[in-house]
């Protein structure tokens, strides 16, 4: 998938992401929820991270969705805004609420609770956007959840998967259990994956959707897609294209993973605009991912531009040595 160069300047739409966002409530220190002290309020969602993380690159990013026009919705809009994102695609709905998640840390990992039904972003339908606002980006992104907020949300990423497309469609599986079961999920998403060009998925999450049991058996079920981006956690990300790639992942002290995996697909993304071949797009998610991987926050500073040029030019034994703090 990769090609191209990133935009020097002017106002082209590189990346366009879609789906929903809430507002996230987490606490400030990473204990559990009903122990906190105080909390943090800031905005989350899937595709307005991976939007987030690369206007922190620099990239021209839209982000399309709905919010409800309260003080939540109107919060999260600002914060995007704020962080770089072009958010003129959005809509604010008076009949609908903003969905609202929570973060509850604990040692066996985090949870996370979901109040979210009804809210204004599940309202969106198969005519949400338009056709040449589509054809504007230069890489459309979706993922797996927003099929599971609502039919029309269904309808909505059915049409973009299906329509005639002139830019590379990113989507990220992203299953969701509070949303629906791996079973029911299961064929949806394996149908839907094999209409895009570029597919993110995490081999346990492959493993508990489609009982696969290697990155090159996720491959061989999605064997439609361009490029097939497998995560496997701490060890090694994998892109399956014509060529098999594998870049193993840097050591990481984890302080909180949810978020990390939009912040790899960011990174990865990124690599694409700017032409690289896809070991260097995965060293891209790999630093991305460990940024993420050491806040609560769903979406962090990148590593700043010397540090992640000196890193992604390290040769394979000094990357297979590296830790996030920088030793090498």
């Amino acid at each position: 998938m990769a090609g191209g160069n990133v935009a020097q300047a002017g106002n082209e739409t590189e990346v366009l992401c879609l789906g929903e966002t809430m507002s996230l409530v987490a606490p400030a220190a990473p204990v559990p929820l009903e122990e906190a002290p105080a909390f943090t309020l800031s905005a989350g969602g899937a595709e307005s991270n991976v939007a987030v993380h690369l206007a922190s690159l620099g990239h021209h990013v839209r982000w399309a969705s709905r919010l409800g026009d309260d003080p939540l919705g109107r919060r999260v809009a600002a914060s995007l805004a704020a962080a770089g994102v072009d958010t003129g695609l959005v809509e604010m709905r008076s009949e609908a609420p903003t969905g609202v998640y929570f973060k509850d840390p604990g040692p066996d990992g985090t949870r996370v609770h979901y109040y979210r039904a009804g809210s204004a972003a599940s309202t969106m339908d198969h005519d949400f956007l338009a056709d040449d606002v589509i054809d504007d980006a230069r890489v459309l992104h979706i993922s797996g959840i927003t099929p599971a907020l609502s039919e029309g949300c269904d309808r909505l990423i059915r049409r973009l998967l299906t329509r005639p497309r002139r830019a590379p469609l990113s989507f990220d599986v992203n299953h969701r259990p509070a949303l629906w079961s791996a079973r029911q999920a299961a064929p949806v998403l394996a149908e839907l994956a094999q209409l895009a060009d570029v597919v993110f998925v995490g081999l346990d999450e492959a493993a508990t959707l489609w009982g696969v049991r290697t990155a090159d058996d996720v491959r061989e079920l999605l064997d439609s897609p361009v490029t097939v981006v497998v995560k496997d956690g701490a060890e090694a990300a994998y892109a399956l294209g014509e060529r098999r790639t594998v870049v193993p992942a840097p050591t990481v002290e984890v302080v909180e993973p949810v978020g990390a995996g939009d912040a790899f697909a960011a990174g990865f993304l990124s690599g694409v605009l700017r032409g690289e071949d896809d070991e260097r797009c995965l060293r891209r998610g790999h630093l991305l991912a460990a940024h993420s991987l050491r806040s609560t926050e769903d979406h962090t500073a990148p590593p700043d531009a010397e540090s992640l040029a000196r890193w992604l030019a390290l040769d394979e034994e000094r990357w297979g040595a590296l830790r996030f703090d920088g030793s090498e």
